[in-house]
Formats: structure tokens, C-alpha cells, sequence
């Protein structure tokens, strides 16, 4: 159905004339005549006030399908840090009713789960900065230290806080129902290697690599963070070293190999590893992994002008190879540029 149709149906079901919809539009009765006989369209400036005078969303407005709404709550998301209330429940009413469409349902789910964690982030970052505020002004002071661990995930001193039981749990859950789930077995892995669960990763890893789908590499990537883990740091740099020999052309390999070495602290090393994984990716657009990787070492040794024209290289590649032009994560890295900058002395 066209705009003026919907215009004039949503008119009727409100009881309004034609005048008295002008009126609360502060516009004449003749413009909203011709919306209503198509010879004219509303300003897309006077559809938030037409939806809230009729109590719809501006998507009612319009004959969207289900997959088209799911594309702009997909899309609202990504260009959007905050959504207002109003536009929140909206979304999480349409969300959910999608949950009973069959054809529908896998994306609702994942856009619930997008729609949550996206409120979360919005009030997480709200939660850091007045906590923040809080600890200059009483340092002494664990409530908003707390807080901010939080909101920002710092690392956790207190075992029973920190460790991954509730993660690792679930992981084996799901491939208790999907063995042949190898995304599944990485994010256990992931999380065994971290609390230093290295026997049940050993166990783990050897039933992944006995998987169709298996990735060599990845597998003896992991066989050096169980060594590492185990404090065997001469096995895992062999594993490493090794590796990137054999596969100097492989930017998967090239970039775990950056992860490694930027997470022993070997920075100049990560460096290397992460600009050869960059220059040798295949994909195109590319992804902002390996320079985020370097911006953050820069940022560790207090190169802060090094950091910055890392992130100009990260908004270049944003803009130019994934055209972005207003969407959060071109902000962001804007933002953290001028940043970096202000810290240049």
C-alpha cells in the first residue's frame, strides 16, 4: 500500500479530518490532501510525529516484509550506540513475535541476543564512565571498582569470579549434542586453556582434530597455548616457530601467530607477525584485526602517535574498503584516533 493510502487509513482508525491531523502537524489541511491522493510525499522529518500522533512505528508507515524489518533493526544496531526506550520495545516485541515464523526464527534469535547485548554495551559504557568519575574522586573506595570490573570485563583477582566453569560447562553441553561441532570445540578449548584446564584440553583437542572439518594449523595453535598453559614455554615457541615456517604465506596462521606473541608480551615480534598477516590477507574487505592488534601495543608502550596513524589506517580501510561512512564502529575508531592524539605530547 502506498505512504498516502497508509497515511490516510491510520487517519480514519485515529478519527482525525484531514484539518485536525494538519493541525497537529502544524502544516495545511491541503498537504496532508495530497499525501493522501499521492501528489505529494510527508518530509521524512514529519514521520517520528505522524507515528506518535497515530501510536504505530514509523515502520507501520510503510509495507515492510518480515525480512525487510529485520534488516533495519539489524542495520538501526550497527549505526546506532543507543536506541530509545521506545524503539527498544518495539524491536523486542517484533523480535519475539518472529520467534513463532519458522522461516524467521534463527535470525530473530540472533537479533534478540544482538538487541540485549546491545542495550548492555549502551549502559556498560554509561556504568564505566560515571564509575570512573567516581574512583578519582574516592580511590580508596572497591564499590565502584567493582563496577567498573564489570562494566569494562577487567580482570578478575578473586578465582571464584574469574574462573570459566559456567562457559566450559556449556561448550560441552553443546558438543555432547553436536560432536562435530568444531567452532564448539574452540570456544571450550578457549576457555579450559585459560583456567589452565590443560588435561581435559588435551582430550578435547585431539577429538577436534579428529574432525572432518578440521584446521591444521588452528589445531597446533592450540597444541602451544596448552604447552604454554602448562608453563612448557620452550614447546610452545617450537610449536610457533615451526608453524610459521611452514605456512609463511598463510594470514590465519601469520595472525595467530601475532595473538601469540603479543600475549608474551613479545611486542616487536607481534608487530612483525600481524602486519605480514594484513599485507597476505586474501579477503577483501578485510577485516580491522591485525591493525587493532598493533594500535593496542603502541598504546602499551606509550608510542601514542604510532597508535593514532594506526587507527587513521584502521578508518581508511573502514571507509574505503567497507564504505562505511556514519556506522559506531567508523565512530569509535575516529574517536579513539583523536584520543591517542590528545595523549601525544
Amino acid at each position: 500500500m502506498e505512504l498516502g493510502k497508509k497515511i490516510k487509513q491510520f487517519r480514519f482508525k485515529a478519527g482525525l479530518t484531514q484539518e485536525q491531523l494538519a493541525e497537529k502537524l502544524d502544516i495545511s489541511p491541503q498537504s496532508v490532501s495530497k499525501w493522501e491522493n499521492a501528489v505529494a510525499m510527508p518530509d521524512i522529518t514529519a514521520l517520528p510525529l505522524l507515528a506518535e500522533i497515530f501510536g504505530i512505528s514509523i515502520d507501520d508507515l510503510f509495507d515492510l516484509t518480515a525480512e525487510q524489518r529485520l534488516n533495519r533493526i539489524e542495520n538501526r544496531m550497527e549505526f546506532e550506540d543507543e536506541l530509545p526506550q521506545d524503539v527498544f520495545i518495539e524491536y523486542e516485541e517484533f523480535l519475539k513475535q518472529q520467534l513463532n515464523d519458522g522461516k524467521n526464527k534463527k535470525r530473530a534469535t540472533e537479533l534478540l541476543a544482538y538487541l540485549y547485548w546491545h542495550r548492555m554495551d549502551t549502559f556498560a559504557k554509561k556504568s564505566a564512565r560515571y564509575a570512573k568519575e567516581s574512583i578519582r574522586r574516592n580511590p580508596d573506595e572497591k564499590e565502584c571498582q567493582w563496577l567498573l570490573q564489570k562494566a569494562e570485563g577487567h580482570f578478575a583477582w578473586d578465582w571464584n569470579i574469574s574462573n570459566h566453569t559456567s562457559a566450559i560447562d556449556f561448550y560441552k553441553e553443546i558438543i555432547k549434542e553436536n560432536p562435530e561441532s568444531r567452532l564448539s570445540y574452540c570456544y571450550l578449548l578457549d576457555n579450559l586453556i585459560a583456567d589452565r584446564r590443560t588435561d581435559e584440553a588435551e582430550q578435547a583437542l585431539e577429538k577436534m582434530s579428529a574432525l572432518k572439518d578440521t584446521r591444521p594449523v588452528i589445531n597446533q595453535v592450540y597444541r602451544a597455548y596448552i604447552a604454554l598453559a602448562r608453563f612448557d614455554e620452550k614447546t610452545a615457541d617450537g610449536i610457533i616457530e615451526n608453524l610459521t615456517k611452514e605456512n609463511r604465506d598463510d594470514s590465519v596462521c601469520l595472525f595467530e601467530a601475532a595473538q601469540y606473541y603479543a600475549g608474551k608480551c613479545d611486542y616487536e615480534k607481534a608487530i612483525d607477525y600481524y602486519e605480514l598477516a594484513f599485507e597476505r590477507e586474501p579477503r577483501k574487505p578485510r577485516f580491522t584485526d591485525e591493525l587493532m592488534g598493533i594500535a593496542d601495543i603502541y598504546q602499551i608502550t606509550g608510542n601514542y602517535s604510532k597508535a593514532a596513524e594506526t587507527y587513521g589506517r584502521m578508518i581508511d580501510l573502514l571507509e574505503n574498503e567497507w564504505g562505511m561512512t556514519e556506522e559506531t564502529a567508523l565512530k569509535e575508531a575516529k574517536d579513539k584516533k583523536a584520543f591517542l592524539l590528545s595523549k601525544v605530547k
